[in-house]
């Protein structure tokens, strides 16, 4: 059966934080807003982030003129073939009307390896790359202070033995003629840690599952959408959730998806954070009483190795696969 879009989740307001209210009296209620954010939608939108403007538009006209330049005659063949067989009568389902490149800042960056980027567009990607990263780390230590664990908790358990694995996808999803026949991406929730996007503000077309109902995250200029990967749900014992997400083609219109992954080094061993399984277990029991772990501890490299093969599928087979084949992890 078809999941509904924009049904009674529609009417909720799609959480959105001026993260200078975090500054003032209203810091409080920004707070309460990110609590609710993390543990029932997913996602947020943040607003007045620190990242300039002019960098952003800059980021935004450079990345749609590298498209144009060098990706879309490729896209159009790549369109035509997926047309031509969905039009036939071929499922087309199992891929993604989207044109993408990568770009690994850390632990080691490949960014003067990409081939087809001109000097300007390697700097500006390298500084927004900062930007993004400041700003991730300064949203997990929002998260710490939401969760009550101590400040740089969750960096730290990101860390493994050479830091964080740190890197952006450029994506465009170019006008599709079929949206009947394609997705621009299919649904699926994220492997890792937190996820920045810098997204189109004309251009719509992601959604979240949200109580069974796809809900449209809304463009908004200049803003920084997060949204919680699969590690985060394992550190904070279920307490925050990733969610299921997915881009829509559109009949009109080159939607541009600048995404920022800040994950675990490859090394680290996840584990929900014991602070938070001891509250679940004062709070749901009687007080004093240990809590439970509810996911399994796992490096995060074999968790991804077993993402890969499973993206587009529901989270918690994972998980649960994850637990079964759990075997102990040595620890400094």
């Amino acid at each position: 059966m078809a999941i509904p879009a924009n049904a009674a989740a529609a009417s909720l307001s799609f959480p959105v934080i001026n993260m200078e209210n975090l500054e003032t009296e209203e810091r409080g209620a920004a707070m309460e807003v990110i609590r609710d954010a993390c543990e029932n939608w997913g996602f947020f939108e943040l607003l007045n982030h620190g990242i300039s403007h002019e960098l952003m538009d800059e980021v935004e006209r450079v990345s749609k003129a590298h498209y144009a330049a060098c990706q879309e005659e490729q896209f159009k063949e790549f369109a035509a073939r997926t047309l031509e067989a969905g039009e036939q009568g071929a499922d087309v389902k199992d891929v993604d009307w989207e044109s993408t490149f990568f770009v690994r800042h850390l632990p080691a960056s490949n960014l003067a390896n990409l081939p087809d980027l001109d000097h300007h567009y390697r700097q500006l990607m390298k500084q927004f790359a900062s930007e993004i990263e400041k700003l991730a780390e300064k949203v997990l230590d929002l998260l710490c202070q939401n969760l009550g664990l101590e400040q740089g908790y969750l960096k730290r358990a990101f860390a493994g033995s050479k830091g964080p694995t740190f890197g952006t996808k450029v994506s465009s999803y170019p006008p599709c003629p079929r949206p009947d026949l394609v997705d621009g991406l299919r649904a699926h929730t994220d492997a890792g840690g937190v996820i920045l996007l810098f997204q189109d503000d004309q251009v719509s077309g992601l959604q979240l599952l949200k109580d069974g109902a796809w809900v449209d995250v809304p463009p908004m200029r200049h803003a920084v959408v997060v949204n919680i990967g699969d590690q985060l749900e394992v550190i904070t014992n279920g307490r925050y959730k990733s969610v299921m997400h997915r881009v829509l083609t559109r009949p009109d219109g080159n939607r541009m998806s600048i995404a920022s992954f800040y994950n675990p080094g490859a090394d680290a061993v996840i584990f929900p954070a014991p602070a938070l399984v001891a509250a679940a277990g004062a709070a749901e029991r009687n007080e004093g009483e240990e809590g439970t772990a509810v996911y399994p501890r796992f490096v995060f490299e074999d968790y991804m190795d077993l993402y890969l093969r499973h993206k587009f599928e529901a989270k918690e087979p994972r998980f649960k696969a994850m637990k079964a084949d759990a075997a102990p992890i040595a620890t400094a």
